[in-house]
């Protein structure tokens, strides 16, 4: 397991998971709470079941696999119906990114989480990486890619937490509002950096 967890976060349409792709490629090895999610509610796991048996027939789609969009809608616009969901689901969401990371071979691995801080996961972490962009331009990139409404976006802004809190639990900021030459950079940037806090925690302490 690495002894050195980066926790990475940001909010909807912030570019968390093009700049995780950019450590990826760097052989970093990334836990992806929207990743594990995804994956255990995949046809046959038990986490489908129940979430079938509480929402019905109408959150699945024609293949037998979860529309996600139809489940969205269900839990943003019922708090009640969200907290369920979150309870049955976040369990096994960290079991899949803790034994992703328990399994990596990395000087550093990095846990993506929107929610990192709100759900205190941070603190598994020794650093903590934000993606940072105005609301604004989350609404416009979620909106574009996901097809929601601006009404739906906020919705899910709200649900993640509050910006200031991510920003004052930063150790580092990427502000992912240029172009991709920037982000490149940045990232290229902080991989040395965690490589050298990395080795540097698994340093013996001397007198000297």
């Amino acid at each position: 397991m690495s002894n050195y967890i980066v926790g990475l976060t940001g909010g909807i349409g912030s570019g968390k998971s093009v700049v995780s792709n950019r450590f990826e490629a760097l052989g970093i090895t990334v836990a992806d709470t929207d990743i594990a999610s995804r994956a255990i509610v995949e046809p046959g796991m038990p986490a489908l079941a129940e979430v079938r048996a509480h929402f019905g027939e109408g959150i699945l789609g024609a293949d037998g696999t979860l529309d996600r969009a139809a489940l969205r809608a269900r839990v943003f616009a019922q708090p009640e119906e969200r907290k369920w969901l979150e309870s049955t689901l976040n369990p096994r969401i960290g079991q899949w990114t803790l034994e992703r990371i328990r399994n990596s071979p990395g000087a550093y691995a990095i846990l993506v989480n929107p929610v990192l801080v709100e759900t205190g996961q941070y603190r598994l972490c020794q650093r903590v990486l934000v993606v940072d962009v105005s609301e604004q331009l989350q609404i416009e990139r979620a909106s574009e890619r996901d097809g929601n409404t601006p009404e739906q976006i906020r919705a899910i802004m709200r649900a993640q937490g509050n910006r200031e809190a991510r920003l004052a639990a930063a150790d580092d900021v990427i502000i992912n509002d240029t172009g991709l030459d920037h982000l490149d950079a940045e990232v290229q940037r902080l991989h040395r950096l965690y490589l050298e806090l990395a080795r540097g925690a698994d340093r013996p302490l001397t007198d000297t």
